[in-house]
């Protein structure tokens, strides 16, 4: 990767920046390219002078897209969202990112999707997120793709919610008690990004299914960040009936719920029997226990200065 510019288009987000560090420490230089670039300066410091480029890009006007890969060796896609307009973001934006790819002559393209990525999923997330791989694949035809389990990090919106809601609240609902998952690290999602890209001839054209090495119910994360927190509340399994009807409210105590999410929560996101994962890419999976516990201690009762057996 010495001296080869990539092009992160979202690298400023919260797998963008780890992706963005992993090439600046293997030798890349990195232009983060995202709709507001003041929002990644703080990546300035994570390389060396004249290392990390900035350029204001949206990808759902193809002409900004066009600027900012110009001159790429290599090209990666982390934008993704959950509201707003998923047909625009997810599959216009993707195809436009991965044509002008090609037409700048871009010798390799990783394109991060998400495990449950299905054209006939009955979620605009997961639907779109099918869609955006097809289009993806037909612009780009060697472009690998990442799918990736729901990623956990410090800076996360998952473990942190939860963890959020059973410090503060006394009782916490849990939806789909049974439904599962394979957290992955975000520091092994980055990696494998960066192996995609250091050998595109062996990796390119292919999709890998990232988790982490546990599969998880969500009682079972549940009852992890309490301990992990030192919190006792009373976790409330809820039926699917009380699910539903606070997702066409829009609400859970605590966080919001959308309709569509109440709809991705239907299908386990785990990886597929037989997929290739993060082994394949040569990445060792990192255990929820490894490192969460290091950010999650703010969540204790005395934050770090509680004492770790309470």
């Amino acid at each position: 990767m010495k001296d080869r510019l990539v092009t992160l288009v979202g690298g400023g987000g919260f797998l963008g920046r780890y992706v963005a560090q992993a090439l600046l420490q293997a030798g890349a230089r990195v232009r983060v390219a995202q709709r507001d670039p003041r929002q990644a300066w703080f990546l300035k410091t994570q390389g060396g002078l004249g290392q990390t480029q900035f350029v204001a890009a949206d990808v759902t006007r193809p002409e900004t897209i066009a600027n900012a890969v110009a001159g790429a060796d290599a090209v990666v896609n982390l934008v993704g969202a959950f509201a707003g307009d998923l047909t625009r973001i997810h599959v216009d934006g993707a195809r436009s990112i991965a044509d002008a790819a090609a037409k700048a002559g871009a010798g390799a393209v990783v394109h991060i999707s998400a495990i449950g990525a299905d054209a006939a999923s009955s979620s605009r997330y997961g639907r779109t997120k099918g869609e955006g791989e097809a289009a993806v694949r037909t612009a780009f035809p060697r472009a690998t793709i990442l799918r990736p389990s729901t990623v956990f990090g410090r800076e996360d919106q998952f473990v942190n919610r939860f963890a959020g809601m059973i410090a503060k609240l006394p009782a916490v609902p849990v939806l789909r008690p049974g439904a599962k998952f394979q957290p992955v690290f975000v520091g092994d999602v980055a990696d494998a990004t960066v192996a995609a890209l250091r050998d595109p001839d062996a990796f390119g054209g292919r999709t890998f299914e990232l988790g982490g090495p546990e599969v998880l119910t969500m009682i079972a994360l549940h009852r992890w960040i309490a301990q992990a927190i030192g919190r006792c509340p009373s976790l409330i399994e809820l039926p699917d009936l009380a699910g539903s009807v606070l997702a066409s409210l829009g609400f859970l105590p605590g966080a919001p719920l959308s309709a569509d999410q109440w709809k991705m929560l239907q299908h386990d996101s785990v990886v597929a029997d037989g997929a290739d994962g993060l082994s394949a890419l040569g990445v060792t999976p990192t255990p929820l226990g490894a490192v969460a516990p290091g950010w999650l201690v703010r969540y204790r009762k005395n934050g770090r200065f509680a004492d770790a057996r309470a």
